[in-house]
């Protein structure tokens, strides 16, 4: 980890300068193993994008209830999930591959978060990375349905991705991912993430604007 502090991340845009706090980063992961690979890849990117100058964020999902089309709503883990969905300008989604998809964990929170709040989209125009981990050889698979996922939540989710196969091998005993190019691979997808996400923030309002509800709000014309 060490190496990486040397380096020099110069991802802000030379245009684009309204916005000046660092980028702020919501990280998910799917497991609520003791030993979770795909939350300790996510710590190790939560690392990496500290250094790109991030400010970064974890949601445990502990406790969170299975999705109940809302009867749940007001639930503690419902409402901090929401806030740091709103809190976010970009995610991570990390999860392990289980019967050749993400995990229900993973699934849960996804379901858990609105396309819409009141007026407010939680998503609509941030970017996310995805990244799944694999018990044995690699695979795509979660992180396929993960970008569907990030599709229909109206997110930008980044062309490069992290596939770490047969994790067990890929950690030391302190958690701390070994380099690697499974590593060197999460560092390319956390600099392009930053790089989206200061390209795209500054430009929310285009982002979220929509030909559909400007009609909506225009006062209707009657023939005479």
């Amino acid at each position: 980890m060490s190496f990486l502090k040397n380096e020099q991340f110069n991802l802000r845009p030379t245009v684009n300068k309204s916005i000046t706090h660092k980028p702020r980063i919501l990280l998910l992961y799917g497991s609520l193993r003791v030993t979770s690979f795909s939350r300790l890849t996510a710590e190790e990117a939560g690392r990496i994008l500290e250094i790109m100058g991030a400010e970064v964020k974890f949601f445990n999902p502990k406790g969170l209830p299975l999705f109940d089309n809302n009867d749940s709503v007001e639930h503690p883990k419902v409402v901090e999930l929401r806030k740091l969905v709103q809190w976010s300008e970009g995610q991570v989604w990390s999860s392990p591959e289980i019967h050749g998809n993400m995990s229900g964990v993973m699934k849960t929170q996804i379901d858990w978060i609105p396309l819409s709040l009141g007026a407010v989209r939680p998503t609509q125009g941030k970017t996310l990375a995805v990244m799944q981990v694999t018990g044995g050889s690699q695979s795509f698979n979660a992180i396929n349905n993960m970008r569907i996922l990030g599709r229909w939540m109206r997110m930008l989710t980044i062309p490069n991705q992290s596939s770490v196969a047969k994790a067990y091998n890929e950690f030391s005993e302190s958690g701390i991912m070994k380099d690697s190019a499974y590593r060197n691979r999460l560092v390319d997808v956390m600099e392009e993430l930053m790089r989206f996400t200061y390209l795209t923030r500054d430009q929310s309002e285009l982002l979220l604007d929509r030909y559909s509800e400007r009609s909506e709000s225009q006062p209707k014309l009657v023939a005479v």
